[in-house]
């Protein structure tokens, strides 16, 4: 079990009466890990346009219709604070309400927008100009810039005005790689958001039913109760679920379907990656080995995961892609995976059987990370996925994925054959129905009682 530093964890409100979460701490211990990356790393500076990047370090956000623009950049040089130049009038909003860095660091900035603002405009020169000046004042103007991600038309800018340009991401994923106890405070918190909207799809899943219905309503939830950011909701039944197509489609739930669901989404700026299954009023012996064995791959990964563990010892107790029906790692990959998760969905470590085999890296208290299983039923069109995600701690790892998934559960309606109320001979028809109801009993699965909302 991990050490608790946060007050009700599961509260989502600032109050006077505990400490929560402690976001100038966040903000401090988040730009600290950065430059303590950069210090370690052979780069002069780092310049960002991944959005997950600028946040981590400025801890700055104008809402997700940025995120594939690549119109906000943050220059974070060796031994200063982050430079950000924003979109417009938000340089403007930080100077004002985001005191943590200097108000001259925030400025107003237009980048190439992925070559929506080409050569011609002059857009790209200025900021390659721009970033060089920068650079130069800093002294690390000789030194190499590494970039996270960004279009070739800033890349060519870059590096026209005589700038050295490397990957950066490396810097910033190392830095992202161990969690700090706030981090993983509001990781617990967005894992808590899906939890909750597991009942609500376990209680909606029957026939007639739409893959895309619950999708919707599951952003309809997720919003309601303070995500920021939807992903992707995957939604996959019956005769879809084999092979994995991973997206949602407008298929019509059937009684018997197999189904499975992933939910990613971020929360104060933290995402979730998160998969369970169900089956809709009814389960057959191949829906139910298959969920068996996809829980036990799942829990023999799951029961290494200590500080330092290797990540080939994961990977290795996860069946081969022959075993799987597949001709080589490559076409089965992320059926069995796991992946860091933070501000990314994906960060350190990655574990898979491409590669984790050859280049295994040692685990970390203070790692999250989803580890996701997947195995096909032999009925040739069903499957079960299911993922966890673990907080690693000093005595081994903590699950912070809450919703029950040690056994299938079966969700709609009980189905009673007419047979069933038939009582046998010299037996009343009251003692019949008895034995049905001990029956049934005895086979349901349990509902909790709904929470008030």
């Amino acid at each position: 079990m991990r050490n608790r530093t946060v007050g009700s964890p599961d509260a989502t409100r600032a109050v006077d009466w505990e400490q929560r979460i402690d976001f100038p701490r966040l903000r401090r211990e988040r730009l600290e890990r950065a430059k303590a990356a950069l210090d370690a790393s052979d780069l002069g500076a780092v310049l960002l346009f991944d959005p997950n990047n600028i946040r981590y370090v400025t801890s700055t956000h104008i809402g997700e219709w940025a995120r594939d623009k690549n119109a906000r950049f943050a220059l974070l040089p060796r031994g200063s604070d982050p430079i950000l130049w924003d979109f417009g009038s938000a340089a403007r909003h930080h100077q004002l309400f985001a005191p943590w860095l200097p108000p001259e660091n925030f400025r107003a900035g237009v980048a190439p927008m992925r070559g929506a603002m080409p050569v011609e405009t002059g857009i790209p020169d200025r900021l390659g100009q721009r970033i060089a000046n920068e650079l130069r004042e800093f002294g690390v103007h000789d030194e190499p810039l590494g970039v996270d991600m960004a279009d070739l038309v800033t890349v060519e800018a870059l590096q026209r005005a005589g700038i050295q340009v490397t990957d950066g991401s490396r810097v910033l994923l190392e830095a992202r790689k161990v969690k700090t106890p706030q981090e993983i405070a509001l990781l617990d918190q967005s894992a808590g958001l899906v939890d909750a909207v597991y009942d609500e799809i376990y209680r909606m899943l029957r026939p007639g039913v739409y893959e895309h219905e619950i999708v919707g309503r599951a952003h309809q939830l997720l919003f309601e109760m303070g995500s920021e950011h939807v992903e992707a909701v995957n939604a996959v039944s019956g005769d879809r679920c084999n092979p994995h197509p991973h997206v949602f489609s407008d298929r019509l739930l059937r009684p018997g379907d197999q189904a499975f669901f992933d939910i990613i989404h971020s929360f104060m700026g933290y995402r979730t990656c998160y998969y369970r299954t169900f089956n809709v009023g009814g389960v057959s012996h191949s829906q139910l080995d298959a969920y068996k064995q996809c829980r036990e791959w799942l829990d023999a990964a799951i029961e290494l995961v200590r500080p330092g563990m290797t990540t080939d010892k994961i990977a290795d107790v996860w069946p081969t892609a022959e075993e799987l029906g597949f001709p080589d790692e490559e076409t089965c990959f992320g059926l069995q995976f796991g992946h860091g998760i933070g501000v990314g969905l994906y960060e350190s470590p990655m574990i898979s059987r491409v590669h984790s085999l050859e280049h295994p890296v040692e685990l970390e208290e203070g790692m999250v990370f989803a580890l996701e299983t997947y195995c096909a039923a032999t009925d040739g069109r069903s499957a079960a996925r299911i993922e966890e995600e673990v907080v690693v701690t000093a005595s081994g790892c903590e699950i912070i994925t809450r919703f029950p998934a040690e056994e299938l559960l079966v969700a709609g309606r009980i189905y009673v054959r007419g047979a069933d109320l038939v009582p046998d001979a010299g037996e009343s028809r009251q003692d019949g129905a008895s034995d049905l109801a001990a029956a049934v009993a005895s086979s349901a699965v349990v509902e909790p009682a709904a929470v008030p909302r």
